[in-house]
C-alpha cells in the first residue's frame, strides 16, 4: 500500500524531508503557500548574507558551487543553492505551490481519554495505523506573509494608533522587493526597535540610505553578543565552542556520572572561556562606549542560539552619527514618534520598524483544527511551549513530525540530521520508547536547556550540546557518529562542517 507523506512549506526542512522521504519509497506531497521555494530566504533584506560560512552551511551530498567564493554567501546565493539542490534531486514536481494550508485534522481515535491512555505513540509506537491519517486543508495563497509577528502590546492611547507615522514589522519590511523598500525608507527618519540580528541589518540598510541627515534610531532593551568574526584573541571561535572537547566543559542530558564529574570539575574552564571570548569583543568593538555590553555570559547566548555576526561598518555607521543607540526598557508611541523610558522628550520619527521576531509557536499551535491537540502547546508557560521527543515528535500527536523547530548553530546540518532521523523510522528503522519514557526525555532536556540558555531557554535551542544530541540521532539510526580514528582529531573537529 502507497504510503502518502504530506510535508508543509518547503523552506529548507521542507526540501530535505521530501528528498530523504523520496529516497525511501513513499510518496512526498509538499504544500508550499508561495510560488516558489525557499521559506524564509525569500524574504530578507538586501544586505542579508549568510551566519553561518558555507562549508558550515551546506547540504551532505550537495557541495555550494565553485563559482560562490565568499566565506558568507549572500541571500541571492543561498536561493541559487536550495534551487540548484530541489533540482539535482528533482523534488519540483513533489510540491504545491501557491497552497496555503489552512488546518489539519486528525481522523482516527479522535476521543481525548482513549489517546491520553496510550502507552505508546499513536497507540501502536509506529508511523502509521491502519485507521489514523491526517486531512489538510488548503487554500489558494491570500497574501505573501506566513509567519506570525511576535508584536509588543501597548495601553489604549499609547500604541501605533497615535502614531502619525508608519509602524510595519520587520517581516512585512523583509517581504518587500529590494527597489521598494529601498524607495520606502529613502530621506526618512526610521526607528528600529529590537535587538537581534535583524535588527542590525535594517539599521544598517537605513543607515547607508539616509546618512546623517535622516539617521535611524535604535532602541534596544536587551543586548546580545554579536561577532565581528570568528576569531578570538587569534583562536577560531570553533576550537573554543563546537567541537566535542568543548561539550566535556558543559552538562548534557543523559550523561553517565563521569561525564557529570568531568563537566563540574571543568566548569572553570568553561567560566574562563566565556570571560575570554567577551574580553575580546569588548577589546575590537566599542561595547563599554555605548552601553552595549550584555549583562549575560556568552556562553548563555551560544546556548540559547542568541549570537550572530554583526553587520559591516556597523559601529562606523555609529560613530559617524548615521545611527543613533537608544537602551530602553520600555517605550510607547505619541503623536510625534516614540518616547522612551526615563525621557520626556520624543524621538521624532517618520517609520517604526518593529524587529521583535516571530511567534512560531503560536503559528504551529493554529495549524491544528482540534483544541485536543492545541492544548499541548504551552503558549505564555513557564516551560518548553513545543515539548518534541528528539526535537521531531509530540509524545501525545500521533504520526506527525514537526522538522527544524528547534535550534542549533547551523540549522541546516541540524534540519539533515533530523530529515534523516525521521525516514529511518518512517521505514520502520527506529523503535520509540513508550510515551512516558518520551516525555521523561522531553522534561530533562528541557532541564537542561534552561541550566545553559537562562530566561531564552524556551527558544528550543541545543546550541550548547548539539553534538550530543546528533550522537543520540545517530545511535537511534544504528550509526556511527564519530568521524576521526583519533581521540584528538575526533576531540577537536568542528562540528557542522562536512568533510569532503
Amino acid at each position: 500500500m502507497e504510503r502518502r507523506v504530506g510535508i508543509i512549506g518547503a523552506g529548507i526542512s521542507g526540501l530535505l524531508a521530501c528528498k530523504y522521504i523520496l529516497e525511501k519509497g513513499f510518496q512526498p506531497l509538499v504544500f508550499e503557500a508561495e510560488d516558489g521555494i525557499g521559506g524564509l530566504w525569500r524574504h530578507t533584506i538586501e544586505s542579508t548574507k549568510l551566519q553561518n560560512s558555507k562549508e558550515s552551511y551546506r547540504f551532505s551530498d550537495l557541495a555550494w558551487d565553485s563559482c560562490v567564493e565568499d566565506e558568507y554567501p549572500s541571500n541571492v546565493q543561498v536561493m541559487e543553492y536550495l534551487n540548484s539542490y530541489a533540482h539535482h534531486f528533482g523534488l519540483f514536481p513533489y510540491i504545491r505551490f501557491n497552497s496555503r494550508v489552512i488546518d489539519i485534522d486528525y481522523v482516527g481515535d479522535d476521543d481525548e481519554q482513549v489517546m491520553e491512555a496510550w502507552d505508546l505513540w499513536g497507540g501502536n509506537g509506529r508511523p502509521f495505523a491502519s485507521k489514523g491519517k491526517w486531512h489538510i486543508c488548503k487554500t489558494l495563497r491570500l497574501s505573501p506573509l506566513s509567519g506570525v509577528p511576535n508584536m509588543p502590546e501597548f495601553p489604549e492611547g499609547q500604541g501605533p494608533e497615535v502614531f502619525k507615522g508608519q509602524v510595519l514589522h520587520s517581516m512585512e519590511y523583509s517581504s518587500m522587493a529590494n527597489e521598494d523598500a529601498a524607495e520606502f525608507i529613502k530621506a526618512k527618519r526610521v526607528t528600529v526597535v529590537g535587538s537581534q540580528k535583524s535588527a542590525f541589518d535594517i539599521a544598517v540598510e537605513c543607515a547607508n540610505a539616509n546618512g546623517i541627515e535622516n539617521p535611524c534610531t535604535m532602541i534596544q532593551r536587551t543586548t546580545h553578543w554579536l561577532l565581528p568574526d570568528t576569531t578570538v584573541w587569534g583562536i577560531s571561535l570553533g576550537f573554543l565552542y563546537f567541537n566535542r572537547f568543548s561539550e566535556f566543559l558543559v552538562h548534557k542530558p543523559g550523561e553517565s556520572f563521569l561525564l557529570s564529574l568531568v563537566a563540574t570539575l571543568l566548569s572553570p574552564l568553561r567560566w574562563a572561556i566565556s570571560k575570554f571570548v567577551e574580553s575580546n569583543l569588548r577589546w575590537k568593538l566599542p561595547l563599554d562606549k555605548y552601553g552595549l555590553v550584555p549583562n549575560h555570559s556568552f556562553l548563555q547566548d551560544v546556548s540559547s542560539c542568541q549570537i550572530g555576526m554583526l553587520p559591516q561598518q556597523f559601529y562606523e555607521r555609529v560613530e559617524e552619527g548615521s545611527i543613533i543607540i537608544k537602551r530602553s526598557q520600555g517605550f510607547r508611541f505619541c503623536k510625534e514618534g516614540l518616547i522612551i523610558d526615563g525621557e520626556s522628550n520624543p524621538i521624532e520619527t517618520d517609520v517604526v520598524i518593529l524587529a521583535t521576531g516571530y511567534k512560531g509557536d503560536q503559528k504551529l499551535r493554529n495549524i491544528f483544527k482540534s483544541p485536543i491537540f492545541q492544548k499541548y502547546f504551552n503558549i505564555g508557560s513557564a516551560t518548553s511551549k513545543v515539548p518534541l521527543y528528539r526535537q521531531i515528535l509530540h509524545a501525545r500527536i500521533p504520526q506527525l513530525a514537526i522538522i527544524g523547530y528547534g535550534e542549533g548553530l547551523s540549522n541546516l546540518f541540524f534540519s539533515e540530521m533530523e530529515c534523516q532521523w525521521l525516514a529511518r523510522f518512517l521505514e520502520g528503522g527506529i523503535e520509540l520508547p513508550n510515551v512516558r519514557e518520551m516525555e521523561k526525555n522531553v522534561k530533562m532536556w528541557e532541564a537542561n536547556m534552561k541550566l545553559y540558555g537562562g530566561k531564552y531557554y524556551w527558544k528550543s535551542c541545543i546550541g550548547g550540546c548539539s553534538i550530543w544530541y546528533n550522537d543520540q540521532l545517530c545511535q537511534d539510526m544504528g550509526c556511527k557518529p564519530t568521524r576521526k580514528n583519533g581521540l584528538f582529531a575526533e576531540m577537536t573537529l568542528l562540528k557542522n562542517f562536512v568533510e569532503e
